[in-house]
């Protein structure tokens, strides 16, 4: 049967030469994961460098991103200082390597994050503003003295006194940095004074900084009235950097100055200067913590200046208003101010520099926004490639979206930091996690990540404290080219062509700076406490609930987006409606390009309500009478649910009823979300492509409804390679395809504009029971510790834990699992091995031929009948995870937390022992093979 239906395909692929065949696309180093590489104290040589890069090449990584953090303990006399000609050196030698390779490299823009170092000083290192206010009658005299003493503040990541009076200035000097680990640092002592304003009952205003002398006496009498003085001071936050590496240690830069970012990259030029450094593709920028720390970083020494050039007017008249003591509505409107400038400023002084920098040495940068005090879509838009993290696909879609809406190739993600425990996490957990990005938009998957550790290190080797531990010495590591090929052939498909979503989705965050709080900034990352339970938030889900493609965007990206037809256009993509998310302000210049946009011919869709009203307070009164203006055209008519304003060739439409919105405006969804089925879709030259994944425990066998036209429709199935012509008809609104899905399986449909050829997908129904494989199994232990136990053989499978002995409990490594079995009996094309329950990879072998390797959540392989034998070997390499042999160090006090800073804490806190993780009171985890392993004959459909 076999043979025949060989002949078919290849007497159909004669018959139909004229089409073209189903192919996968071309495989690069980007379209391959990539991890970030953290040198620990940059105790690295060019020795074992070669061998790392090595192994990471042999296991399908497409490229490392260099972040140089705190170092080991022991390896002190090997720790190379940041830039240092020393470091530049095994810099220059990892991009030769690299290169040799085929390995790409990308490098963090300082040491641990935020940017900073010991090159920072004062001036331009990040500041906090401090205020006091003093209360003074018409005819007197301020009595005290116009004074701020700071007191002093040391935080450590190590969780280890340290005085202030023990640490020199500058930060610099100090011997022991390292040993210190410093997150926070404020010296005691009096602040500058920025500004004294004195403000009466009548309205009246007075600057009084000039009069102030060096003793914080203020000579002045005051008029008649009441006078209350608003005086600020201008301090250091303290912030350091993170996680340093030796020579990288200092102060986290003003993200508000353009002297401190200009000044923070000569450090770079200096060491780059005369070094070819072309094979460097770009530089890296982590998430914004510098708030990650007691206080904010909320002032820059020229704001002032900086207020009164964006937003026309004197912030020193304001005080009140800015701390909140005034007007309930002047308060709102000031600080919205405040907020919008620093926006400003960390947008064009700190990101948009970076990118100019990063120009001029000819490579790309890849930035972290969320975290920001900033809108995080413009911050993404500046950069070449956005990068996300976290569990949530909404968290996901600001940094997709910023790619998507400016026409950008690649958003990329920090992949699996802290998705479980130390040493739990399976490659199978990790592909759950990948393809959950991938469902956000993500296609350039970067793993969070690997050490460097050298090829002698003793077991576990160095290791980073949030981490999955992609390293050498996971036992895992051996099946890791089979989850970076499954990632590979996903991306190959991801990274082509453009998305294909229907909506533009307005980032309302002009009402988030109007809403106050208990500290001046606010950061923004995802929904996270800033949009959590609003109509903003509530409509994204929706949407991403009921299958509609959506994007966000931004007030600055809004002025960028023109029609063309009906169609908006930005960044080359083509949307089909814009949908405000009932926020209450917008400013005129939004609204006016949403006027003139829907004169072209777009829809604007507006959930709920219309803004009502402006933002800010410079010139309220006649930017109020202007937003007027622009609303007073628009004369809405009830049609049923909704209300809708037509103007010129475009319409506003209104409703509290999105279903209805979205059938006003003719916007089609995905109904294969309705059957449980998660998906992202982009547009390319041959048609529209799919990647679907079944994000349950259920099997699916449907038929499923796809918003798309086709001629011919190819399925790609890239775990294992799998491709063919898929079954698929035409139904209302599209095509139906056939899809046989495992729990968590995935499958790449592409549709065809023309006809193509080729073999068809290989379907399979099932034409019997399983069939349980029993008799006496075999298990020799290969690799791995503390000590492979010795080779036994049993008859019922279970976890190697429950074997006699302690070295079978305490074993973290690989084991061959052993059985003959015979062929089953009947006309079965071919035959499912379901493998059961692994902890955690397997490797299947039949007759001593690799069949595949299979990471889970699902271990199921099929076999074709024809490569069975009536007499059969089955061999199965299986792999666990660390954490046996971890709970065996812990118990017997065996030492491997080795690092410096924050050394290896523990996520969960019952794992907290004297403040490190400690896993000595773990029970041992499930290991190897304990099936039932069964064979279930299947036909070709």
């Amino acid at each position: 049967m076999f043979k025949k239906i060989v002949f078919v395909f290849v007497f159909s692929s004669s018959f139909f030469f004229s089409f073209s065949q189903l192919q996968w696309p071309s495989v690069t180093n980007t379209t391959r994961p990539w991890t970030r590489w953290w040198w620990e104290g940059s105790a690295v040589t060019k020795k074992d460098l070669t061998w790392n890069l090595e192994q990471y090449q042999r296991a399908g990584l497409g490229g490392v991103e260099i972040t140089p953090i705190y170092g080991v303990y022991g390896h002190e006399k090997s720790f190379i200082n940041f830039l240092s000609p020393q470091w530049m050196d095994v810099f220059m030698h990892t991009l030769n390597e690299s290169k040799r390779l085929g390995l790409g490299v990308d490098l963090a823009n300082g040491t641990g994050w935020p940017f900073g170092g010991p090159w920072v000083k004062d001036e331009n290192a990040s500041k906090t503003v401090y205020y006091k206010t003093y209360v003074v009658n018409g005819g007197e005299q301020l009595k005290d003295a116009v004074q701020y003493k700071q007191e002093a503040l040391v935080r450590t990541a190590n969780n280890k006194p340290a005085g202030v009076d023990s640490i020199r200035q500058p930060i610099g000097t100090n011997i022991n940095l390292q040993a210190l680990a410093l997150d926070q640092i404020v010296f005691p002592g009096n602040l500058p004074l920025q500004a004294l304003m004195a403000y009466d009952d009548k309205g009246g205003v007075l600057d009084l900084t000039a009069k102030v002398d060096k003793s914080g006496k203020l000579n002045w009498t005051a008029p008649a009235g009441k006078w209350t003085l608003y005086a600020l001071f201008v301090g250091l936050h303290g912030k350091m950097v993170e996680r340093a590496a030796p020579g990288g240690e200092g102060y986290a830069i003003d993200h508000f100055s353009l002297k401190a970012a200009t000044d923070y990259f000569k450090k770079f030029d200096e060491a780059f200067k005369g070094r070819d450094i072309s094979y460097l593709r770009g530089f890296f920028n982590d998430s914004y913590e510098v708030d990650d720390a007691r206080g904010q970083a909320n002032w820059t020494s020229a704001f002032f200046d900086e207020f009164k050039k964006r937003r026309g007017y004197e912030l020193k008249n304001y005080l009140p208003a800015l701390f909140g003591k005034d007007d309930t509505d002047k308060n709102i409107r000031v600080l919205y101010d405040y907020r919008a400038t620093i926006d400003e400023l960390l947008l064009e002084y700190f990101t948009q520099q970076w990118k100019k920098w990063g120009t001029t040495k000819g490579a790309i940068v890849r930035n972290q926004s969320h975290g920001s005090p900033a809108n995080t879509l413009d911050l993404y838009d500046a950069v070449d490639i956005p990068e996300t993290e976290g569990t949530d696909i909404l968290r996901f879609k600001f940094a997709t979206s910023a790619a998507n809406v400016t026409g950008k190739p690649l958003a990329s993600s920090e992949s699996c930091t802290w998705l479980n425990e130390h040493f739990l996490s399976s490659w199978g957990d990790v592909k759950k996690s990948v393809d959950l990005y991938f469902l956000g938009g993500v296609n350039h998957i970067f793993y969070h990540g690997t050490e460097y550790s050298p090829k002698d290190a003793a077991w576990p080797g160095w290791l980073f404290y949030a981490a999955v531990h992609f390293q050498p010495t996971n036992p895992q590591w051996k099946d890791f080219s089979t989850l970076n090929t499954y990632i590979t052939r996903v991306q190959s498909f991801l990274q082509k062509g453009r998305p294909a979503n229907e909506v533009l989705l307005y980032y309302p965050l002009i009402d988030r700076y109007s809403e106050p709080g208990n500290a001046m900034l606010q950061h923004f990352d995802g929904m996270e406490r800033n949009f959590e339970g609003t109509n903003f938030e509530h409509v994204s889900k929706w949407m991403l609930e009921n299958g509609y493609g959506f994007d966000f965007f931004s007030d600055r990206q809004l002025q960028k987006f023109k029609t063309v037809g009906s169609s908006i256009q930005t960044g080359g993509n083509d949307y089909q409606v814009i949908l405000l998310p009932a926020n209450k302000l917008i400013t005129n210049e939004s609204f006016s390009k949403l006027v003139t946009l829907a004169k072209n011919g777009a829809t604007v869709l507006v959930y709920k309500n219309l803004p009502a009203d402006v933002p800010g307070w410079n010139d309220l009164d006649k930017r109020r009478k202007q937003f007027q203006s622009l609303t007073a055209p628009l004369q809405f008519k009830d049609d049923g649910k909704i209300r809708k304003a037509t103007i010129g060739k475009g319409a506003f439409i209104v409703s509290d009823d999105m279903n209805a919105l979205m059938d006003a405006a003719k916007v089609k969804k995905e109904r294969l979300a309705e059957d449980g089925l998660s998906f992202i879709r982009r547009k390319n030259n041959d048609g529209t492509v799919y990647f679907i994944n079944n994000r349950s425990d259920k099997v699916v066998d449907e038929w499923v409804p796809l918003n798309s036209s086709a001629n011919s429709v190819g399925l790609f199935e890239p775990m294992f390679e799998k491709t063919g012509l898929a079954k698929w008809r035409k139904a209302n609104n599209g095509i139906e395809v056939h899809l046989q899905l495992q729990p968590y399986e995935s499958i790449i449909v592409q549709t065809y504009n023309a006809k193509r050829g080729g073999a068809d997908f290989p379907y399979t129904k099932t034409s019997g029971t399983p069939t349980s494989m029993s008799g006496t199994w075999t298990i020799e232990f290969l690799e791995g510790g503390p000590v492979p136990p010795q080779k036994t053989t049993v008859s019922k499978l279970g976890s190697w834990t429950e074997l006699d002995g302690n070295d079978a409990r305490n074993f973290s490594g690989t084991a061959k699992y052993s059985i003959q079995f015979q062929k089953p009996s009947g006309n079965a094309h071919a035959y499912f091995l379901d493998l059961g329950k692994v902890h955690e990879t397997a490797e299947v072998f039949l007759n001593g031929k690799r069949l595949a390797t299979l990471i889970g959540p699902d271990f199921q392989v099929r076999i074709s009948a024809e490569v069975l034998k009536q007499d059969n070997n089955l061999e199965i390499v299986v792999a666990n995870l660390m954490a046996n042999r971890i709970i065996y160090m812990d118990k017997n006090n065996l030492p491997w937390k080795i690092f410096y800073n924050t050394n290896m804490p523990a996520r969960r806190r019952e794992n907290v022992k004297n403040g490190l993780f400690d896993a000595s009171s773990w029970q041992h985890l499930p290991s190897g093979l304990l099936g039932p392993v069964t064979l279930t004959p299947v036909l070709y459909d």
